[in-house]
């Protein structure tokens, strides 16, 4: 007891656990008000220990004071009072304590004087000492009252392990228990498992998963002492490490040793994937749970950033492993959903694109609604939400007066609807139509003129078709395919040289696009927005990507495939090679790279075989050596003749010497002074 008058009975055995329902008091009742626990240990000798919990419940008094009638023989106000005084309220309190593989209930009887029982007040406490428990293990404790008057309380509880108890050469199951060390190897990690020589026990890793059992990822039984290497590569928050001795009912020690490691945790967003369930369903697979926010953003077509549609749309907390499902009222291939975690985006893809075909040129019209039903319409474009009534230059406001007799007319989808908002997809075919019939008109025009000239002037006529011809050639040539150059600029030497490549490129039938060209949309649009968006326009039109590896360029692909140390040089604002590496690498490990990409290094600078073994899965040329066979790799199915192809390859090499000779010259032969122009952009 923990107060002056309250008494305890405890039944001996334990007895059923059945709560039962909930029933009004008759009155003033003693019930449970909060539950706590402590861990002690129950010692039979000084080295013969066992883990046991201790339960106190706090008690108090439920439900209104009512009269107390008292028969006795005798009369005189003293002999009342004395009775009165002797009266007592009486509750059965059970503890219910269920630990796998038992369980227990027992009894308890506790009596208050009732002249100590001021109603809605603590009484006092009872203390249970205590029930054996499970080292490592999990145990849930209930307490209510028989009957019941109120909802039962409860709390759970994990228990430490041998690895986590100061006194555990006190317990003997804990002696014979194998003992775990982690120690780096390189990049992976050492499990050394300091075992007795001959003892035999068991080890699990597994991911621990916050809703569901346990996932094993692989189970052996050994024989001590041994350690191997866990690759760095396999590493997540949740992966955990079991162990036990291979005894009948043997402890089982649990280690979680990832939690924080930073190289887990960018392991499991590249092991995350996001994939479409049903025509608006969709799901986030991922090895552990994710403190992960999703949203929608809308993608037009030509590239350029997702805009993001909040608001009117709320952000959606992300479970993983589980179906998610925004309320759409229609699907539309340019909608895309964003993960993001602590407001950084992690994860974006365009589901629908897949079931719904490629994306449309549709205008997304943003109806919000305000206070006292105040509507706003504005259409989504690259630049923000640009009203209707605009007088901006852009082709929203230029069109506004049709897109809104578009929306009246019935014309556009309707998306989403809510009390926020509404989202409208309106086609903007016909208008395309209208430009087209104006080219048409056009050609039709000029067509005439050329007549015209053709009838005054043959001869002077003549040569400007002729030149006219050349120029169609050179542009239905350049038509062909779609080129993507990534490298990494280790210094301007080598920045010349991709230079001098993109521009003999150019001269092909080639249409070649390479970060020193575009530095002001770089700046504008940073390394990674402007890498995502070359990368989908080049393998939508079929084109390919080129990865130009320098030993700067090895060394950022070792530092991403290992998680080393930085790379010098590795960080500058301009570098799209180390920022395409997030998006490089998983089409390489997913197996999507054959077809689509292909690399080159240069004779006098690096090897084929430096390359990291993941990146010669596709074509790996040295230059100039192997420019035929890199130029038809480049030209894809219409690649001209071998003769053709050789002369074009003579025409890049040219051009190429001047710049390697400068740069690179022979050994023991001085080369001229490189000089390097202002950079584009």
């Amino acid at each position: 007891p923990q107060k002056k008058g309250l008494a305890i009975y405890f039944w001996n055995g334990d007895v059923l656990c059945l709560p039962g329902t909930i029933e009004p008091p008759p009155g003033p009742v003693l019930v449970p008000t909060s539950l706590q626990t402590e861990l002690v240990l129950r010692c039979y000798h000084e080295t013969d220990c066992d883990l046991c919990v201790r339960v106190d419940v706090h008690l108090a008094v439920h439900g209104e004071q009512v009269c107390v009638c008292v028969c006795a023989h005798g009369t005189g106000p003293d002999r009342t009072l004395a009775l009165l005084l002797t009266a007592s309220l009486q509750s059965q309190v059970v503890l219910s304590f269920q630990a796998y593989p038992t369980a227990r209930c027992v009894l308890l009887e506790v009596q208050v004087p009732a002249s100590l029982v001021p109603s809605g007040q603590s009484v006092g406490s009872v203390v249970f000492d205590c029930f054996e428990a499970a080292l490592g293990g999990e145990v849930q404790i209930w307490s209510y009252t028989q009957p019941r008057y109120q909802k039962e309380l409860n709390l759970t509880q994990k228990l430490p392990d041998c690895r986590g108890l100061e006194v555990r050469d006190s317990i003997q199951s804990c002696w014979a228990l194998p003992w775990l060390n982690l120690s780096a190897d390189g990049d992976n990690l050492r499990l050394v498992l300091d075992v007795s020589e001959g003892q035999r026990f068991g080890l699990s890793l597994y991911w621990d998963q916050v809703q569901g059992p346990p996932k094993p990822r692989w189970q052996r039984n050994m024989t001590g002492p041994q350690n191997f290497t866990l690759n760095h590569t396999e590493l997540v928050p949740c992966l955990c490490i079991q162990m036990w001795p291979l005894e009948p009912d043997s402890i089982r020690t649990n280690l979680c040793p990832f939690r924080e490691d930073p190289r887990a945790h960018r392991n499991l967003w590249r092991a995350t994937r996001l994939r479409l369930l049903s025509p608006l369903a969709w799901q986030m697979d991922a090895p552990c749970a994710l403190p992960a926010e999703a949203a929608l953003c809308w993608r037009a077509p030509g590239g350029g950033p997702c805009q993001p549609l909040v608001p009117p749309l709320p952000r959606e907390n992300v479970t993983v492993n589980k179906a998610l499902e925004f309320p759409l009222l229609k699907g539309h291939p340019n909608l895309c959903v964003q993960v993001s975690s602590w407001e950084k985006l992690q994860l974006e893809e365009c589901l629908w694109a897949d079931s719904l075909g490629p994306l449309r040129d549709d205008m997304l019209l943003v109806e919000t609604r305000g206070p006292q039903d105040n509507r706003s319409l504005c259409a989504l474009e690259p630049s923000g939400c640009t009203p209707l009534s605009s007088k901006a230059s852009t082709k929203a406001a230029r069109l506004g007066e049709q897109l809104l007799g578009d929306l009246q007319s019935g014309r556009c989808e309707q998306l989403w609807n809510d009390d926020l908002g509404v989202l409208w997809a309106c086609p903007m075919d016909k208008y395309i139509h209208k430009r087209w019939a104006l080219v048409w008109l056009a050609c039709l025009l000029f067509t005439a003129v050329l007549l015209l000239l053709f009838l005054l002037k043959k001869d002077h006529v003549k040569e400007w078709l002729r030149l006219l011809k050349e120029d169609v050639r050179w542009g239905a040539a350049a038509s062909v395919r779609r080129v993507l150059l990534l490298y990494s600029a280790d210094d301007a030497s080598f920045e010349r040289i991709a230079g001098v490549l993109a521009s003999a490129l150019c001269q092909l039938p080639l249409r070649v696009a390479v970060d020193l060209w575009s530095r002001r949309e770089l700046s504008a649009l940073g390394p990674l927005a402007w890498f995502h968006a070359q990368r989908r326009q080049t393998l939508q039109e079929g084109g390919v990507v080129v990865l130009l590896f320098s030993p700067g360029a090895v060394a950022l692909c070792h530092e991403w495939l290992q998680d080393g140390a930085s790379v010098p040089g590795a960080d500058a604002p301009h570098d799209a090679f180390a920022a395409s590496l997030s998006c490089v690498l998983p089409d390489f490990l997913q197996g999507r790279a054959p077809g689509r990409y292909v690399g080159a290094c240069f004779d006098r600078l690096l090897h084929p075989d430096a390359v990291p073994a993941l990146f010669r899965t596709v074509p790996v040329f040295s230059l100039p050596t192997q420019l035929p066979d890199f130029l038809e790799a480049l030209q894809g199915p219409g690649a001209p003749r071998p003769e053709r192809l050789r002369e074009r390859a003579e025409h890049v090499s040219r051009a190429l010497q001047p710049a390697l000779d400068c740069c690179f010259p022979p050994q023991g032969v001085p080369g001229p002074e490189c000089r390097t122009g202002p950079k584009a952009g």
